[in-house]
């Protein structure tokens, strides 16, 4: 049972429904009915009257007597003489209950745990004037020691009490986690990337130490969105800011070049080769800001996601001959999602540029395309496979992450920034999808790619199989 609410009411309601049951249990076998206080009182007088009524007249005076009890006190008498014989040679239907009482091995009706007993019965033992002792066994109505009987506790109030109880431990379970459950939900949402998510607990209503955490939680909300958009319109900012200077630093370097003479060249070079390099940081930083604030504003259409893959694996192949490599595709299930082509392209694109600048050499980049299924339903697995050094264990989250390097010497040396991956990982999410990264146990780093499928493959089957199907 994994739902609080449930936990909390249940809990309750059975401490209630325990509580009152054995409060009723516990009356009853404390305080018992008038009826029986009155019969146990003349038990020794109906032992007498007993035992002289069939000595005066034997059976047929024995059972009258038995006969005018039964109809005025509404029980039953057993009475057996010093050798345990019954002297009115009944046949009592609970015959080994009525053995047990006479011998003394079941507590009767004047004990506590006798009252709580399916069956009540009273013991007096006495030595009559004939100088042989006597026992006499009493057999209670059901209707005095039941527990919703006549002079019990009627059973209408016991069931009024357990609703009652519900009805007041279901108000209080849903008082305590409704906070929990607004919570909940505005934490799935700020996690999915809805900074306007809040839990929204009037100041009104409750003041008590759930409520201070609902109102800590929106005032952490609200922080997190101030920072997150400050963030996202400073990198807007400062990378429009950049293009008009590099653009006139472009401009100031084909004058250079016109102007000087050979022996500037190399420097020439150089300075167009950051200045490309810094142009390219820019467009990143803007494809960053615009994935950060472009939840639901992305133009969806339907994708094929193997022709998507089979142009960037040519235009990675192309790449891969400088790093002694190839790239190879390998398609086992057609798979359509619904999307921005241009932001699929560059995240799937990112992940296999990595992979082939990081794969050893003589070696292959392998991109993988089947229909998996997850938690929402069928998705479109993409996996990209390569022989590379791998990624620490404790870095395998982080590697998507702006800005983030494992190795300062090598993203100089390859010309990256760390934005690469972060922008596949903001586009699949962006999606709906999910990235993530582990290392292959032969070596190597396998990235996995999951974005949910679209109904158009579904209707593409069906239509398919109507087609296979259809009489020629």
């Amino acid at each position: 049972m994994r739902s609080l609410f449930l936990k909390i009411f249940l809990s309750y309601w059975g401490a209630q429904a325990l509580f009152l049951m054995l409060a009723i249990m516990v009356t009853l076998a404390m305080y018992p009915s008038r009826e029986i206080a009155g019969i146990q009182a003349q038990q020794s007088r109906f032992l007498n009257e007993a035992v002289q009524a069939y000595q005066n007249g034997g059976d047929e005076s024995a059972r009258k007597y038995l006969r005018s009890i039964h109809e005025s006190a509404h029980v039953r008498l057993f009475v057996f003489d010093d050798q345990g014989r019954d002297l009115f040679g009944h046949k009592a239907s609970p015959w080994i209950e009525i053995e047990k009482v006479r011998k003394g091995e079941t507590r009767t009706a004047d004990s506590f745990w006798g009252r709580l007993g399916p069956m009540q019965f009273l013991r007096e033992s006495e030595v009559l004037a004939d100088g042989r002792r006597y026992t006499l066994v009493i057999e209670l109505p059901p209707q005095q020691h039941t527990l919703f009987g006549p002079n019990g506790i009627p059973g209408l109030w016991v069931l009024i009490g357990i609703v009652s109880s519900g009805l007041v431990c279901y108000i209080l379970a849903r008082y305590l986690t409704s906070p929990i459950v607004r919570l909940r939900e505005a934490t799935q949402k700020l996690a999915a990337g809805d900074l306007s998510a809040r839990a929204g607990v009037s100041p009104s209503r409750r003041h008590d130490e759930m409520a201070q955490l609902v109102r800590d939680f929106d005032r952490m909300a609200e922080r997190i969105e101030s920072l997150m958009t400050a963030q996202s319109r400073l990198l807007t900012d400062i990378s429009h800011e950049l293009r008009s200077p590099l653009a006139r630093l472009n401009v100031a370097l084909e004058l250079a070049r016109q102007r000087s003479g050979p022996e500037a060249q190399s420097a020439l070079e150089r300075i167009e080769r950051e200045a490309t390099r810094l142009n390219g940081l820019i467009q990143e930083l803007l494809t960053i800001a615009r994935l950060a604030g472009s939840e639901g504003s992305v133009p969806r259409s339907p994708v094929q996601l193997e022709q998507l893959i089979q142009e960037i694996a040519r235009d990675a192949e192309f790449e891969a001959q400088n790093h002694d490599c190839h790239v190879e595709v390998s398609v086992v299930d057609d798979c359509v999602v619904i999307g921005s082509p241009a932001l699929l392209h560059s995240a799937i694109e990112n992940v296999v540029r990595n992979a082939v600048h990081y794969t050893e050499q003589s070696t292959e980049v392998e991109i993988r395309l089947e229909e998996g299924q997850g938690t929402l339903g069928s998705e479109a697995v993409i996996r990209v496979t390569d022989s590379g050094p791998g990624v620490p264990e404790d870095a395998l989250d982080k590697i998507f992450q702006p800005f983030y390097r494992i190795d300062d010497a090598r993203g100089r040396q390859t010309g990256g920034v760390g934005l690469g991956l972060a922008i596949t990982e903001r586009a699949v999410r962006l999606h709906g999808g999910a990235v993530k990264a582990a290392n292959r146990p032969q070596g190597g780093l396998i990235v996995e790619i999951r974005l949910p499928l679209s109904s158009v493959k579904a209707a593409n089957r069906v239509v398919q199989t109507l087609s296979a199907n259809a009489p020629v």
